[in-house]
């Protein structure tokens, strides 16, 4: 798993609230698939949310 310096700001959903929450995460690299990484400002739950394919290096 690859981090990087970028950071994502936006919705994810949080499976434990079943709510969708504005959060702020890191962006990290996994199998050529970009996924950002936040906790749940309500519960604390862990937040992942998928971005889509890395551009090819």
């Amino acid at each position: 798993m690859a981090e990087s310096n970028e950071t994502y700001q936006g919705e994810f959903y949080c499976v434990k609230c079943k709510e969708k929450r504005e959060a702020e995460g890191r962006v990290v690299e996994t199998n050529g698939r970009r996924m950002a990484k936040g906790t749940c400002p309500v519960c604390g739950t862990n937040l992942n949310r998928i971005l889509g394919k890395a551009a090819a290096s």
